[in-house]
């Protein structure tokens, strides 16, 4: 009698938590690597040759892909070269009919890999109506005043949504996004991570900044604040690009990283996952020695499709 008890008990636990699981919002990853993709445009190293010639599918540019069933609707963070699939994924793992496009894109700045590919909203391309974009004051700027982006604009294929340092924004009763502004070469537009609340979990998105004690906000306490922390890695360490001069294209180098985060308690250091690979960053060697340190310090790398319920 007791074991019939305990199986219908079980059984019902595993139907709510199916149910839970169906309904709660998701973050999925949809690109890992660094704006100018693998393998990268005249790159003549190991790295990228065999790349050249058999491209991996699961090698795109840093995006996230966030999915509430319960209301029925998704976003994307980043507009990256690689939009077409990684919108088309978005709407496969939607468990509900969507459109084409997201119900809003939030831009991090104005390099290369994290807004291009709003190009592929306008007339010559999908010929979008009135998507969100949400975007920092400058980074609109930038949009309104220049060209080709400023079209989106008038044929109305974008309609920007203006953020604001750490205000955050409610997209659903169940999530909302507060942008968080870091330091990094801000030619163009300023730059910001992201903060994202889901009705159960939080996540921290920073794919890009100059290094972490140059933030004026300690990253050790944000990631605690956060179930999960997707983290800047474009470069391992220096030797990496053969000691070039770094100043001109500053980020926190993993090894970095892993020592300012050694002294977090294990629970602490298996929420921060690496994300905005190089190409030739060799932790996207799946046998490199690298990877297999990172991983016996307890951190992880970000994967392609990865799914995390919020």
């Amino acid at each position: 009698m007791i074991r019939i008890f305990l199986f219908f008990l079980l059984c019902s636990l595993c139907l709510k938590m199916q149910l839970t699981s169906d309904t709660s919002p998701s973050l999925l990853i949809l690109g890992t690597i660094q704006d100018a993709g693998s393998p990268h445009a005249g790159c003549t190293k190991d790295c990228c040759k065999a790349l050249f010639k058999h491209p991996d599918p699961t090698r795109m540019v840093v995006s996230l892909g966030l999915i509430d069933p319960e209301n029925r609707m998704n976003w994307l963070f980043e507009a990256t070269p690689d939009l077409p699939r990684q919108m088309k994924i978005l709407k496969e793992h939607s468990p509900f009919r969507s459109e084409e496009t997201p119900n809003g894109i939030f831009l991090t700045h104005a390099h290369i890999g994290h807004y291009s590919g709003l190009m592929y909203l306008g007339r010559e391309s999908m010929n979008a109506k009135a998507t969100p974009v949400y975007a920092m004051p400058r980074m609109r700027e930038f949009l309104e005043a220049n060209g080709p982006w400023s079209q989106l604009l008038s044929l109305k294929n974008i309609a920007l949504q203006t953020l604001q340092d750490q205000e955050s924004v409610q997209l659903s009763p169940q999530l909302s996004i507060t942008p968080l502004q870091v330091p990094h070469r801000d030619e163009f537009s300023e730059t910001v991570g992201f903060r994202i609340q889901g009705p159960n979990k939080s996540v921290l998105f920073i794919p890009d900044i100059d290094k972490w004690e140059r933030w004026s906000t300690d990253i050790v306490t944000e990631i605690k604040k956060v179930d999960y922390a997707f983290l800047d890695a474009t470069f391992y360490d220096n030797a990496e690009l053969n000691y070039r001069n770094m100043a001109e294209i500053p980020h926190p180098f993993v090894v970095e990283s892993m020592e300012r985060f050694k002294a977090l308690p294990q629970e602490e250091k298996k929420k921060i996952y690496f994300i905005h690979l190089n190409h030739t960053n060799p932790l996207l060697n799946s046998r490199s020695l690298q990877l297999k340190a990172l991983r016996k310090n307890g951190f992880q790398v970000a994967e392609f499709q990865q799914i995390f319920h919020l």
